[in-house]
């Protein structure tokens, strides 16, 4: 099995089909800490993870009455400008029907709008902050400025979450 095959989850055969959909970014979170500034709304948990391939630090605000997350737990997130398989743009509208998605192998999903993205250096290692809303739940996303330099300021992009 390739590290593409093991690391996606559902294999190399799925984005052949697709076309080779272009996600932005993707590797394997761990859970590292749950409302680190207390709890602020019932429904909502800001979750501190790592992650696995590319030492990303990531601050995430998530629905926890539909999606819970725990200390600990591992999940896949990707970040795409579309969900279309054949990467055309979106519309900006959703239109339920059979039309396969990038999302239909995700749990959870939401769409937002990259608000900022800035550098910060200490000790010779420069860091790059890329924060997104998603309708008000609050993404940053820290770590090498060459994966910052694939996105572009007031994009739109799609977070899609799954456990492994």
């Amino acid at each position: 099995m390739s590290y593409s095959d093991k690391f996606c989850g559902f294999g190399l055969a799925y984005f052949a089909a697709a076309k080779m959909v272009e996600t932005l970014f993707e590797d394997i979170f761990r859970v590292e800490g749950l409302n680190p500034d207390g709890k602020k709304f019932e429904k909502v948990t800001r979750i501190t993870a790592k992650s696995d391939q590319f030492d990303m630090l990531m601050v995430l605000d998530i629905n926890s009455d539909i999606y819970p997350m725990h200390v600990g737990e591992k999940f896949m997130m990707v970040l795409a400008s579309t969900l279309n398989l054949d990467g055309t743009p979106d519309s900006g509208y959703f239109n339920p029907g059979n039309r396969k998605s990038l999302a239909d192998k995700f749990d959870y999903v939401m769409q937002g709008k990259l608000y900022r993205i800035s550098e910060e250096s200490s000790h010779k290692q420069v860091k790059a902050d890329m924060y997104v809303s998603f309708g008000g739940l609050l993404m940053m996303l820290k770590g090498d400025p060459s994966i910052a330099a694939r996105f572009e300021l007031d994009q739109r992009l799609f977070i899609l979450i799954r456990k492994v």
